[in-house]
């Protein structure tokens, strides 16, 4: 019996790769456990264009996220703290920079994203690193301007 692999299977094969198994491995415990479809010529061919739409549809995506880390770094993103006897009021977190970059850049990024390794407490401009996913990072400028 000719089989599909779907997952994974250990002393077997790969996703995605045809193998030849017994009748009763193939159908009592690769099929009914969702390891393996029946390799016909309909479900190879389907398996094949679902994998060309995943790939299409991660290459879409990496494209989006290089578009947003070249806006993210085109201009440092400014937020304003009111000014204390030593610095700033406060501190700037993930939660601040976030809602910046949203209304400065336009650009939506979740606070989880932002990779801080402590508050920003000073006045000057901050380089904080964003991750976007896939293995892309960028290096966002943050200007904390202090005023009265």
């Amino acid at each position: 019996m000719r089989v599909l692999l779907v997952k994974d299977v250990k002393n077997l094969g790969k996703a995605g790769e045809i193998k030849e198994v017994k009748d009763g491995y193939g159908q009592n415990f690769l099929i009914a456990k969702g390891y393996a479809k029946l390799a016909t010529p309909e479900v190879i061919e389907a398996w094949k264009e679902e994998q060309a739409r995943k790939q299409a549809e991660l290459e879409a995506e990496l494209k989006r996220l290089e578009e947003e880390k070249k806006v993210l770094e085109s201009k440092p993103v400014r937020i304003e703290k009111p000014m204390g006897p030593a610095g700033i009021k406060g501190s700037v977190g993930n939660a601040d920079i976030a809602k910046a970059v949203k209304e400065q850049l336009g650009v939506e990024i979740d606070k989880k994203q932002i990779n801080l390794k402590k508050a920003l407490k000073t006045v000057a401009v901050h380089e904080v690193d964003v991750k976007l996913g896939h293995g892309i990072h960028a290096a966002l400028k943050v200007d904390v301007v202090g005023v009265e």
